[in-house]
């Protein structure tokens, strides 16, 4: 399924023409949105995700309605990648989209918007009847039908209907782009956020309500966030990909979402996101690291129990169709104009929407630090620039971009000749590729963009007459454009000096240059772009099939195993496994229902329950030690134990030499004095260093240097190991481990322990085993209970906390905490109490209102 960027808009009253039979927009089993989509991707023959690609179609208008459906602006290459997949490939697809914003011109509401000068929709709500809806609805499917495509149309009413947008259009976009908004209490933002769950609810229903297993669906930018966590929430099973055609700022920008957290659980939802380029990755990453504390790598996430692959696919443009479109009589014939109206002049062209982010006062403010460096040059040079309106209306920046040019041509202008021609338009296909054709110089200076589609055209466009292209280095085409003239927009004599460079090139360097840049956006077109993407989702997917994909916890079968044995032996880690890993460990202390997990455990007489933490002595006797004198202790990892129907505590590493501590401890504190937000625990016979609280990403740096230094050091001279846990380091003596605990009580199990009369006083070993930790240091655990041979390995039941993609010896896996105190309760009859992990927590947030 795809979601794709599509604005249909009903505002023309009469006249409506009929689908254009150019179908490039939609996609089949997919969804569609006013600036987003959705498409879901199925193979017909093979339900099982499979390289191809997804069909679309475009409605571009419908008949027979007082309504008028168009295309958004500016995006053509997302347009020409529907009409790839509905033409070049195998699969079949379905676009699902928002209608866009309606407007009945009928008799029945036109009162109410004459009653209304200046609005294009009455503010009371309006809606279609039902038998208008469905009268739309048929043409806009009958008419995608005639070429060959599926949709799904959305409709959605209530009073302005382009409030739908205006969380995306308010919030998100500005923020995407490095803009902040002016303060304010909060409330429209409130109002705005309803309309945008409510809109992304809309697209899941009607996905799931055409859905099939084995479907593709493929979500499509920021309107639509939340989507794939909603539809994950109702198809667990489902294939999901979103791609993020939008810059996606660092993590400190981000973190200013109220949001923030809904919007980034709900892109998690996806088995793969994509954005433009590495940098808008590793920002995601890293929002995604520090804003959820979520685990990690160079390419993943780790969410809700499944890792999300995180990846970068530059989009391209159908080269194909420009080489076409620019060579037509209509495009010479406009040349040939543009070249009378500036004859013997260099012509520098751009085109930019008339926004803060697209640099068209930067751009101004470089041309006019032009004039002033090489007078020579302005009656020589003149810039024409093409200005489409923006997306909202920004009169500060319209108006400053009008002074400019009049200050500009004021300036320099003469009573023959001005050197800025500004047109704030929207121009023609033809009269566009016309100019870049005939232009010497492409000038794009964005302060925040993606991909600027411009730049791409702009090098097919100069195949023969070898232009340069001058790209701002903050858009993302400038990493896909190595070879083009990249620059600081805010440096106005930098860009003024890269315009004479382009200007008086070289012959031969240009031919050079331009034969690169050809290459380049000849071979990374749109359709690579769609076939990459669907590849690299196929790959993804492809891995959750892998052998060592750990299963999660079979319950019923654990319950069955634990309901027939007569000598029970539990194991469980704290940390991550009982509760939740938290910023301050002090802090992590055990929930009541935990408790009386544990306590219920305890009092069954066949059960043997051990505590086998990294934690101290004190904290597990504070915490954990008064819920049964039947519940045994384990601290440091084993170098501490009570011992059931104890109170004592054994050391064993009593003899021990523990003179490495000091040199230890030195190590650690030097990493500390250069971590800010790290600290040392030192215990009896272990020392921890925590950088919990500090950067993610340089406390992991430090961590690798720290441990390079102890085991280049420490280890050397000590019989010590480092082991690696959740944002820690811990030494200890390398002799004791949670393993070689496991493997001592497994071997000391005797029915001493038991007061059941009826105890077979033969047997020595537990007939149900459930062992459960979360890190490195469990997997100690979970190998020696492996190696035992006097257990049964099929009612043994080694469990780690985390994603089913992690590499672990256990056998099963459960996803968080949460999860734990669900299926051990489920043994001793307790209620649900597990909070699924993932929700977006919209719903309470929408019934507080």
């Amino acid at each position: 399924m795809n979601v794709l960027p599509f604005e249909l808009r009903t505002e023309i009253p009469a006249a409506l023409s009929a689908f254009s039979t150019d179908s490039s927009a939609f996609s089949s089993n997919s969804s569609l949105s006013s600036s987003n989509s959705v498409s879901s991707v199925s193979s017909s023959s093979s339900p099982s995700p499979d390289l191809a690609a997804t069909s679309s179609t475009r409605p571009t208008a419908s008949s027979e309605l007082p309504l008028s459906v168009h295309n958004r602006r500016g995006n053509s290459a997302l347009y020409s990648a529907q009409s790839f997949l509905e033409r070049d490939t195998k699969w079949s697809s379905v676009l699902v989209a928002w209608t866009g914003e309606l407007v009945n011109y009928d008799d029945r509401i036109a009162a109410q918007i004459a009653a209304q000068p200046g609005q294009n929709c009455p503010s009371t709500d309006f809606m279609l009847s039902a038998s208008e809806q469905a009268r739309a609805e048929s043409l806009l499917v009958d008419k995608a039908a005639e070429n060959g495509s599926t949709i799904a149309p959305i409709f959605l009413y209530g009073g302005q209907q382009s409030r739908w947008r205006s969380y995306a259009e308010q919030v998100l976009w500005p923020l995407l782009h490095y803009i902040m908004g002016e303060p304010s209490d909060g409330l429209l933002e409130k109002q705005w956020w309803i309309d945008y769950v409510k809109f992304n609810e809309a697209f899941a229903d009607k996905i799931c309500s055409i859905y099939r297993p084995g479907d593709i669906i493929w979500v499509h930018d920021y309107h639509l966030l939340l989507l794939p966590q909603l539809l994950r929430q109702r198809l667990p099973k489902a294939y999901i990909g979103l791609f993020l055609h939008a810059p996606f700022p660092s993590s400190e920008y981000f973190r200013y979402l109220t949001k923030r957290r809904q919007l980034l659980e709900g892109m998690l939802g996806a088995n793969m996101v994509s954005l433009q380029s590495q940098s808008y990755a590793r920002h995601f990453i890293s929002s995604c690291t520090r804003v959820l504390g979520f685990e990690s790598t160079a390419n993943s996430v780790d969410a809700f129990g499944s890792r999300v692959a995180i990846t970068a696919y530059p989009i391209g443009i159908d080269a194909a169709r420009v080489e076409r479109d620019m060579d037509t009589p209509a495009v010479r014939e406009n040349m040939n104009a543009i070249r009378e109206l500036y004859p013997g002049k260099m012509i520098i062209v751009g085109r930019d929407r008339l926004d803060s982010v697209r640099g068209v006062i930067q751009k101004l403010n470089a041309f006019e630090m032009f004039c002033q460096m090489y007078p020579e040059l302005v009656e020589k040079v003149v810039l024409i620039q093409i200005t489409a309106p923006a997306s909202a209306y920004q009169a500060k920046i319209e108006k400053k971009v009008s002074e400019m040019v009049a200050h500009i041509n004021g300036v320099y202008g003469m009573l023959h000749f001005t050197p800025v021609q500004h047109y704030p338009q929207q121009i023609a296909r033809d009269e566009y590729f016309a100019l870049l054709r005939v232009a010497d110089l492409a000038l794009i200076t964005s302060v925040r963009d993606a991909m600027n589609t411009t730049s791409l055209e702009y090098v097919v466009c100069q195949r023969d007459a070898h232009g340069q292209v001058i790209l701002s280095e903050f858009t993302g085409t400038a990493g896909s454009l190595t070879d083009a003239i990249t620059v600081n927009p805010w440096d106005s004599i930098g860009v003024a000096k890269a315009i004479y460079e382009c200007l008086f090139m070289s012959a031969e360097q240009k031919s050079n240059l331009e034969a690169k840049l050809y290459k380049h956006v000849t071979t990374h077109t749109v359709q690579s772009w769609v076939s990459n993407f669907l590849a690299g989702l196929v790959e993804v997917l492809s891995q959750y099939d892998l052998s060592h994909m750990t299963p999660v916890l079979d319950r019923p079968l654990m319950l069955g195993s634990y309901q027939s044995a007569k000598r029970r032996l539990f194991m469980f880690d704290y940390d991550g496994t009982l509760t939740p890993i938290v910023q301050d460990p002090a802090a992590a202390l055990p929930h009541p229902r935990v408790i009386d997990m544990l306590r219920k455990l305890c009092e069954d007489s066949k059960n043997q329950v051990w505590i086998i933490s990294g934690r101290d002595q004190a904290f597990l006797e504070k915490y954990l030690g008064s819920i049964s004198p039947r519940l045994g202790l384990s601290a440091e990892h084993g170098c501490f134990m009570r011992s059931i129907g104890t109170t004592d505590w054994i050391n064993l590493t009593e003899q021990a030499d523990m003179s490495w501590q000091k040199d230890v401890i030195d190590i650690f504190q030097y990493y500390t004095e250069r971590t800010q937000g790290s600290f040392i625990e030192r215990k009896r016979a272990a020392v921890t260093w925590h950088y919990r609280r500090a950067d993610p990403d340089f406390g992991a740096f430090q961590a690798r240097e720290c441990q390079n230094h102890l085991e280049n050091t420490v280890t050397q001279k000590y019989d010590v190991e480092v082991m690696t846990g959740k944002a820690n380091l811990e030494v200890r003596p390398r002799f004791v481990n949670k393993g070689e605990i496991a493997k001592r009580l497994v071997e000391e199990y005797s029915t001493k322990h038991s007061s059941d009369a009826q105890a077979e006083t033969a047997a020595t070993v537990p007939d149900f085993i459930l062992c459960m930790g979360d890190d490195s240091t469990d997997e100690d655990m979970f190998r020696a209970l492996r190696k035992l041979d006097e257990i049964d390995q099929q009612s043994t039941f080694t469990v780690t906390i985390g994603p089913s993609s992690k590499m672990t010896t256990a056998t099963w896996h459960l996803i968080d905490p949460h999860e734990v105190a669900h299926a051990v309760g489920a043994l001793v009859g307790m209620d649900d109490i597990a909070a699924e992990m993932g929700s977006l927590q919209v719903m309470e947030e929408k019934c507080g209102e």
